[in-house]
């Protein structure tokens, strides 16, 4: 199997999913071969907990924001590995190798980390040979690595798409079984690019190239029209640009003749808003379909092409791979296995998803609807749940770095684990992550196949207590911390 994990994926901008505004052709090609996930969604959110949800199957936004695999969780790369499954991770995503996500690499039979992406630490000095846009974070870590991309080529997306076609073609034939694992970072910020991606779709090369992340963005000001347009347009080339260097991946399977032996799986963690509901980049903010409705293509050797229109989620990831690799999870997981709507023997896996950030709004979405709910009265009671607490921090902001436990921390049991756990609970006022701070605009409901944009807000008619229960249930259902539905209002 061959996973293509890229970052911040916005579905509507996909040949393959209807999009217009942006070339995508590597990606079309793709999903003329395989099959078309139409109501695929996000679980955790954002970088790495979308990873956990992938990586572990257990979706991570219910008991903590952002961290590691913990002691009483068995990733499914280890799981293949003590089958004698070759497991390789391809990469540039700088958060793997951070506090925070650096252990989720270590369980790979092999890994190749591609240096230089956002705020990989990673030179000390500047080269003289950078093209692309100069402003960034002129003292952080990108400002100096992104001195050392001469072209194209050198840039880390074409890097691991070039390294991953070059394990396949080096290393596929000789392993009668693997998983390649490919988690690439593009098309997510910063839109820095090189010719002729720096004005394919916007009129200068010169520019922002990261989004301020903000609600109400050209209402405030935050974003100006111009703006806009500009950073509309480095999104577009970003993701032309890796969508091109996927081709070269898709193209050693090609020259391999892989295609009857090995399953290729093309996903996200989550979409990315560019000035969808006046939101740009991944504020404090419900989960409206731009961020939370991806994309997954699925070529299935022997399997012809068609749309599955069953509703998904990223943790079924890791119950079809358990399964096709006949591995079984050791920790209590969410998810179910795609096997049954690949192989067409089911129409559907799953009634409904959860979808969320840690500390904010909890989505309940079915094939009928997406209800949100927020905090009924303040954002507590709130808990935090781990044991590798010094790694819950977000590296590009070290203020942000999470506080450790302090005396109102306790011992508990997370569900089906008898590893005990510290539960820090959380006050108003107290440091919270980036993600969990903020206003909350209260509970929201959408008929999605009515109102796919979500112009229409149900809540308060008729039709809300109903998705409230369900919510309900599906919450105890995880056996969730039973501070979430006390802050929801649910209990």
């Amino acid at each position: 199997m061959v996973v293509i994990l890229l970052d911040s994926l916005n579905r509507h901008h996909l040949g393959a999913y209807g999009g217009t505004e942006f070339d995508t052709p590597s990606i079309d090609a793709l999903a003329r071969r395989s099959l078309r996930f139409t109501r695929h969604y996000a679980g955790s959110l954002p970088c790495i907990p979308a990873r956990h949800d992938i990586l572990c199957g257990a979706q991570d936004f219910l008991w903590r924001p952002w961290g590691s695999v913990e002691v009483w969780e068995t990733s499914i790369v280890r799981l293949l590995r003590e089958q004698r499954v070759i497991t390789t991770l391809v990469t540039d995503h700088p958060h793997l190798f951070e506090a925070g996500g650096e252990n989720y690499h270590v369980d790979f039979t092999a890994w190749d980390y591609q240096r230089g992406h956002e705020s990989d630490a990673w030179k000390t000095r500047a080269a003289s040979s950078a093209v692309g846009a100069p402003e960034f974070w002129e003292a952080g870590p990108y400002a100096l690595s992104r001195t050392y991309f001469a072209d194209e080529s050198d840039y880390p997306g074409p890097r691991t798409m070039r390294a991953a076609a070059e394990w396949i073609e080096r290393e596929a034939r000789h392993h009668e079984r693997f998983l390649l694992f490919v988690d690439e970072f593009d098309p997510h910020e910063p839109w820095d690019l090189p010719p002729p991606y720096d004005t394919m779709y916007r009129r200068a090369a010169d520019g922002p190239i990261w989004p301020p992340y903000a609600t109400r963005a050209t209402e405030s000001g935050a974003v100006a029209p111009d703006a806009a347009d500009h950073l509309r347009g480095g999104y577009g080339g970003k993701l032309t640009m890796i969508d091109r260097w996927l081709g070269r991946l898709l193209q050693s399977i090609d020259a391999q003749s892989l295609w009857d032996d090995v399953a290729v799986v093309l996903l996200t963690d989550h979409g990315h808003y560019l000035g969808e509901h006046d939101i740009w980049g991944k504020p404090k903010a419900p989960l409206y379909q731009p961020i939370v409705h991806i994309p997954m293509l699925v070529a299935w050797p022997g399997i012809a092409a068609r749309d599955v229109d069953a509703l998904t989620t990223s943790v079924d990831l890791f119950p079809t791979i358990a399964e096709v690799f006949g591995v079984a999870p050791r920790h209590e997981t969410h998810g179910r296995s795609l096997l049954p709507l690949i192989l067409g023997e089911h129409d559907s896996v799953r009634e409904h998803v959860l979808a969320g950030v840690w500390g904010r709004e909890v989505h309940v979405i079915t094939r009928a609807a997406k209800y949100v709910r927020a905090p009924a009265n303040g954002n507590e009671p709130l808990s935090l749940w781990s044991n590798r607490w010094s790694t819950l921090e977000v590296p590009m902001v070290p203020r942000l770095r999470m506080p450790p436990p302090d005396r109102r921390a306790t011992l508990d049991r997370m569900p089906g684990s008898d590893v005990p756990v510290i539960r820090q609970p959380y006050r108003d006022g107290d440091l919270m992550p980036f993600w969990a701070g903020g206003e909350f605009t209260g509970n929201h409901l959408f008929a999605l196949d009515d109102d796919p944009c979500e112009e229409h807000d149900l809540a308060g008619t008729a039709v809300e207590p109903e998705m409230a229960e369900l919510l309900r249930t599906a919450l105890l259902d995880v056996g969730a911390p039973d501070d979430q539905l006390v802050r929801l209002g649910l209990r």
